[in-house]
Order: C-alpha cells, then sequence, then structure tokens
C-alpha cells in the first residue's frame, strides 16, 4: 500500500484519488475548497460521474480514501502527491497556472521528506521543469523530490472505466527511479507504460487531444459538404471507419466538441505555436469548424422560423456537453442559448442532470422538469445532447404538444423517415437527402400520415 496525495478534487482529482485507492492505496484528496471538502466528507459529490459516488462512499468506508483542506497532515507520510488541479483557458487561449503554483508552492513550503510530484494536470509544454524550478525556490530547506508528467486521459461519463482499463500510461522525468516508481503505482492496470522526458509527455496529451478534436471538426466538414450534395454523413462515417487505418470512434458529425478538454487544449496549443513562431492553421481551421457547427443551428433555426427569431419559443433538449456528464463547459446548448436570446429567441431547456448547474451559471434560461414540459407551445425544439432517455421519447406527444413541429436534431439521433411520418418538419447535421421538407415547400397535416417527398436510398 502507498500513501498518494492528490492535490484538486475536480474531475480528475477525484477519479484519480478513489481509483487509486480502490487499487488498494492509501489516499488523502486535498483541495482548498473548504466547501468542497465538506461535501465530500458528508458524503456528498459535487460533481456528476456515473458510478462515482459509489466507489468513493466504498474506499471511505474501507478506510483508503478521505478528504482534507489541510496540506501539512495530508503530505505527513505521504511518497506522492498528483496534482490535479484545474487549467483554464487564459485571455489569449494560454492555459492559466495559478492553481498549479499555488500547488507546486503549497507543497514546497510543506514537505519535510523527500516526495515524488506528479504533474496530472493537463499543462503547457515545460511546466514540469517550472514546478520543479518553483519547488526548489519555496522550500524552506533543501529536500530531495522529483517531477513525473503523467498526463490524465479520462472521458467524462466512462472516467472510471477509462481509468481502470487504459489505453496507455504516459510518463516523463529526468529521475529514472522516480518515473519507476509512479510506474509501479500503475501496475496493477495492465495498461502499456510509456516512459519518456517530462516535455515530450506534456505534448503526448495535447497532441492527442488535438487529433480528436481535429476528427470531430473533420466529420463536421464532410457534413457541411453531404448536406450539399445530398449524401448521408452517417453512411460515410461507418464507411470510413471499417477503414483500420481511419477507425469508427469520433465521426460523430453534430454541434462539436465542448467541456473542459478539447476547447481549452486546442487553444492552449495553438498559443504554444504562435509563440514558438509557428503556424497552426490546422488547430484554426478545427476551431473555426467547431464555432460554425453551434452556428449552423441558429441559422437552420431562423430560416425554418421565417427568417427572424424574435419572440420564437425554442426548446433546448440537453444542456451538458455530452451524455452522462453535468459539466456546462463549453457547451454547445449554452453557447446556441446565448446566441438565441440575442436574437430575441425565448428559450428553454431541460437535461436529465445538468439542470442545478444552468440554473446557477445561466438564470435567465427557463428550465422545465422533462422534455414533455419543454415541448409545450415550442415554435422549435434543439436536440443538442444525446441522452439515452431521448432516443426513446413519445414523438407523436411531443408534436401533439407544440405550436409548430419543428426539430432540429443537432446529434442526429432520430430516424428522418420516422420523423416525416410523425409530420415533423425536420433538420439533422448532413443528411440533406434524408431530411423533411419545410414548411416553405410542403404544407404537413397535423394527422401523422405525413410522409418524405424523397424515398431513402436502397441498401444491399
Amino acid at each position: 500500500m502507498k500513501h498518494i496525495v492528490v492535490a484538486g478534487t475536480g474531475y480528475v482529482g477525484l477519479v484519480t484519488g478513489t481509483c487509486f485507492a480502490n487499487l488498494g492505496n492509501k489516499i488523502t484528496c486535498i483541495d482548498i475548497s473548504e466547501e468542497k471538502i465538506a461535501m465530500l466528507n458528508r458524503g456528498e459529490v459535487p460533481i456528476y460521474e456515473p458510478g462515482l459516488s459509489e466507489l468513493i462512499q466504498r474506499n471511505v468506508q474501507a478506510g483508503r480514501l478521505r478528504f482534507t483542506t489541510d496540506y501539512a497532515e495530508a503530505l505527513a507520510d505521504a511518497e506522492f502527491v498528483f496534482i490535479c488541479v484545474g487549467t483554464p483557458s487564459g485571455v489569449d487561449g494560454e492555459a492559466d497556472l495559478r492553481y498549479v503554483r499555488m500547488a507546486a508552492e503549497t507543497i514546497a513550503e510543506t514537505m519535510d521528506h523527500p516526495l515524488i510530484i506528479v504533474n496530472k494536470s493537463t499543462v503547457p509544454v515545460g511546466t514540469g521543469d517550472w514546478v520543479a524550478d518553483i519547488v526548489t525556490r519555496k522550500q524552506p530547506k533543501p529536500i530531495d523530490f522529483a517531477v513525473v508528467s503523467c498526463p490524465e486521459f479520462l472521458k467524462e461519463g466512462s472516467a472510471i472505466t477509462d481509468f481502470m482499463n487504459s489505453d496507455r500510461v504516459v510518463l516523463g522525468s529526468t529521475n529514472p527511479d522516480a518515473a519507476e516508481k509512479v510506474a509501479q503505482l500503475h501496475l496493477p492496470l495492465r495498461a502499456p507504460i510509456i516512459v519518456t522526458d517530462l516535455r515530450t509527455a506534456e505534448m503526448i496529451k495535447y497532441a492527442s487531444n488535438a487529433f480528436l478534436a481535429t476528427r470531430i471538426s473533420f466529420i463536421n466538414e464532410i457534413a457541411t459538404i453531404c448536406e450539399k450534395l445530398g449524401a448521408d454523413v452517417r453512411e460515410v462515417a461507418a464507411g470510413m471507419g471499417y477503414d483500420k487505418r481511419i477507425g469508427p470512434h469520433f465521426l460523430n458529425a453534430g454541434l462539436g466538441y465542448g467541456g473542459s478538454c478539447f476547447p481549452k487544449d486546442v487553444k492552449a496549443l495553438e498559443h504554444m505555436a504562435l509563440v514558438q513562431g509557428s503556424h497552426p492553421s490546422l488547430l484554426r481551421a478545427v476551431m473555426e469548424i467547431n464555432r460554425d457547427a453551434r452556428r449552423w443551428a441558429v441559422i437552420t433555426l431562423r430560416q425554418l422560423l421565417g427568417g427572424s427569431l424574435d419572440r420564437k419559443r425554442i426548446g433546448l433538449l440537453g444542456l451538458a456537453f455530452k451524455p452522462n456528464t453535468d459539466d456546462l463547459r463549453e457547451s454547445p446548448a449554452m453557447e446556441i442559448g446565448h446566441l438565441l436570446r440575442n436574437e430575441g429567441a425565448e428559450v428553454s431547456g431541460y437535461d436529465p442532470v445538468a439542470m442545478g448547474g444552468a440554473a446557477r451559471l445561466h438564470p435567465d434560461l427557463r428550465l422545465v422538469s422533462n422534455p414533455y414540459e419543454l415541448a409545450q407551445n415550442l415554435d422549435a425544439l434543439l436536440v443538442c445532447t444525446e441522452w439515452d432517455e431521448f432516443k426513446h421519447l413519445d414523438l407523436a406527444r411531443i408534436k401533439a404538444s407544440m405550436a409548430r413541429p419543428i426539430v432540429v436534431d443537432g446529434r442526429n439521433i432520430y430516424d428522418p423517415q420516422q420523423m416525416g411520418r410523425l409530420g415533423f418538419i425536420y433538420r439533422s447535421v448532413g443528411r440533406g437527402q434524408h431530411n423533411s421538407p419545410s414548411e416553405s415547400t410542403l404544407a404537413l397535416p397535423n394527422d401523422g400520415k405525413s410522409t418524405l417527398l424523397v424515398e431513402p436510398n436502397g441498401r444491399i
């Protein structure tokens, strides 16, 4: 059993600490927020992540996991301290390292025996050296330490599974012995372990996230072309995905990427490139296409609603940036809602788990208790998050409740033919040949018997 301190109780910190505890280690999670630590000590989890609450409870009861705000108490007999604090975007897209600095300084001022300091937060290339300099300067007296970079590759909504079934563990350090000890912590995961220098490990994280964001923007660019040419982007993506060189993942056209990682990491990598005199044209295109995905939703709604959104009642089905999380950071729904309100629309929303955060962050957004209440008297419904429960709604009931049967499906979760048969005016992403006609080309009766003008392609 190793004693590990985890600094930061956000997504990465809580999952990292809890999973290491579940592997049999003694874990102390520390945070400067007394409110968050008080919540955790009451058995309340400040974030939504499937399975996390139960795993925390199990390991707290087993005596392997505890929470505190006291660095001296936490570090008393620790061998490792993982820095898992936030690194939000700064004014120019650079990573804001204030919390990393605070953690490094406090560790330096508090430690009284040798430690291995592990950077788990996503940090710019060179941060490992910077942290080492901070610790050296801030120590009251010289004490041996080593810095290891161990970037995280967790997906919100499946973070526990991602940790316990890692594709790989990446470690970077100038100290081979320290890297070996951190590698030993990860051996129970039976994942490939890659050991590099500090800067290469930090770059692997940024390059990985930038590549995944690029895949999302690429398929959204293809979706735009499919829309013009009458092809179905879902079938295009499926056909591409069977190629082993490409694979099927991250090829779902929609409203673009969001959350706490992709947006800020692509911006930060662009900033790092610019500072070094590079010209990150591809990264800029990735970000622009992502912005266009949001604009597509607004433009489509405006067209379907007669050219103006003023006083139109529009519902957002889903608020979190992806399913199985309550994270609203860089959420497409939140950005689109803001754009719609700027054009005079009356916007309401519903999400299975993100309502509390939406109420705190967006008090001007009208929130309702379920999808059917959301549909009442709407002029248009916009699907923003592909929650499973949305795929099984009583769509006939939804249509009967709406003032106009307009659905813009930003996640392609519904079947266009079914939507046409139900009498919806339906738009989806990159499925131009399969979208139902608009009011301007076809008056759809409310008898639920309307069909599409274009028959679906035959299949072998």
